[in-house]
């Protein structure tokens, strides 16, 4: 136990460290607080009855704090500075980086770069994409360790695992990806974009979605411009592993398959925090109107919907309004809509999916109605019993069939099952009774010509010497 202490002077567990190092592997750079609130959630509801919010934090930040205090000493995780209310940050090591690949099972090309400026400045940037982070995924605290606290922390945890879900696991986010309009993904050319966020959960309706968070401090033509890189990257095709040329973000990420009418490419979030010196709401106008030739789709009056074919699906939301309503309610704006929607029917195009199901429905009613119409035709052409007038089964239709050969015909084609079995067995009675009516003619003139023979013998026998 001494040795185990020595190694991790700050008594942390194994488990507790890898909260860490696959938060930071994820987020790159983190406070205590946010690594807490997402690793074990259930922490912000303990400690209610310290005297103040700083005491509440210290208390139950503490064992992640000891964890990167030994991550720290075995050269993992190094300080990042403070946050502009004055929290301390960690960011991993490049070793710590390695570390944070295993726990997270990714490749180390997966990790994504870490982030400008990280640790300096108040680090205001990433701790917004943190926050975006939580946001979005909602951890749901676990009831069982909480129970024992003052009622109402328990009714708070109670409401958080009510509330509707979120999106993806931790695991499900990356941060800093490159998306090379040139180079590799290991070597992005100069020109290149990059992702504050990337998610993809396939299993809740979001194969791929990249994220990109302003704190109302860039100019919207400098966030505008981001999409012009986005789309020659989206654009950009390269040989997978199969020798098929593909779209190259295809060959990293799984989304379904273009459809004949419309190839989309993947959607962009955007996640406004007002703390810089502009209005989020002018912001998403601005950005709206710049990248018009980006988002535009064309109307389709007959059927009811916009078709999106090439075009960038951008959406729009606050930081407030994600916080508030999560992935599941009304915060977020398709540029294009005049109503805010969920995450789902924001990227989406629920219109077209509701035309095309239509569709679909009546096809299916067309099919349907033409297979009873080749029934009722099928049945007016049942042939029917020429003895009893019953008409035949499918069974013996087919056994009548004119593609058969000869050989192969029914005896009588004409007739029904039973009705051709007992003219078969009326048949075979009157051969049986033919052959016997021949049998017995046989006999008579046998024995006929044998009492002629005997005649003719007795009769010569008068006139031997």
């Amino acid at each position: 136990m001494a040795g185990k202490r020595k190694e991790n002077e700050a008594g942390s567990s194994n488990d507790l460290r890898a909260d860490v190092l696959r938060v930071l592997g994820v987020l790159k750079v983190a406070t205590a607080d946010q690594i807490q609130r997402l690793s074990l959630p259930h922490l912000t509801y303990r400690h209610t009855l310290k005297p103040t919010a700083a005491k509440r934090k210290e208390a139950r930040t503490a064992s992640h704090r000891a964890a990167v205090n030994d991550l720290r000493r075995h050269g993992l995780v190094v300080d990042g500075g403070r946050t502009r209310g004055g929290e301390e940050t960690r960011l991993l090591t490049k070793d710590g980086l390695a570390a944070a690949a295993i726990e997270l099972d990714r490749e180390m090309e997966e990790m994504g770069g870490m982030p400008k400026s990280a640790g300096r400045f108040g680090a205001s940037h990433s701790m917004t994409v943190n926050e975006t982070v939580i946001a979005l995924i909602r951890p749901k605290p676990n009831l069982n360790k909480v129970m024992r606290e003052p009622a109402e922390a328990v009714a708070a945890a109670r409401a958080a695992v009510g509330a509707p879900d979120g999106i993806g696991t931790l695991a499900s986010y990356a941060t800093e990806v490159a998306l090379p309009v040139k180079g590799t993904w290991k070597n992005p050319a100069i020109g290149s974009v990059r992702a504050d966020l990337v998610l993809t959960a396939p299993e809740t309706g979001v194969p791929l979605l990249f994220i990109e968070v302003d704190n109302c401090t860039e100019e919207a033509a400098l966030i505008a411009a981001k999409f012009d890189k986005y789309l020659r990257f989206f654009l950009r095709k390269e040989k997978d592993t199969d020798g098929f040329e593909k779209a190259m973000w295809r060959t990293r990420w799984s989304a379904p398959a273009p459809d004949e009418y419309e190839r989309v490419h993947p959607p962009v979030l955007l996640v406004f925090h007002e703390v810089g010196q502009r209005s989020a709401k002018n912001q998403m106008a601005r950005v709206a109107d710049l990248t018009r030739h980006h988002w535009q789709g064309r109307w389709h009056p007959e059927a009811g919907y916009h078709s999106y074919d090439r075009c960038i699906p951008i959406v729009a939301t606050t930081l407030e309004e994600l916080r508030e309503h999560g992935p599941a309610g009304p915060a977020f704006w398709r540029f294009g809509r005049d109503h805010r929607q969920s995450l789902l029917e924001a990227i989406g195009n629920p219109r077209r999916d509701a035309y095309l199901a239509r569709r679909c429905q009546a096809a299916r009613e067309e099919e349907r109605r033409r297979e009873e119409q080749a029934a009722v035709e099928r049945e007016a052409r049942r042939p029917v019993c020429a003895d009893c007038g019953q008409k035949f089964t499918d069974a013996r239709w087919e056994a009548i069939g004119y593609g058969r050969s000869w050989r192969e015909r029914e005896s009588h084609p004409y007739l029904c099952e039973d009705c051709q079995a007992r003219a078969v067995a009326a048949e075979a009675r009157a051969e049986a009774d033919e052959r016997e009516r021949q049998e017995q003619e046989r006999l008579r003139q046998e024995a006929e010509e044998q009492a002629a023979a005997q005649k003719a013998g007795g009769w010569l026998s008068c006139f031997r010497p």
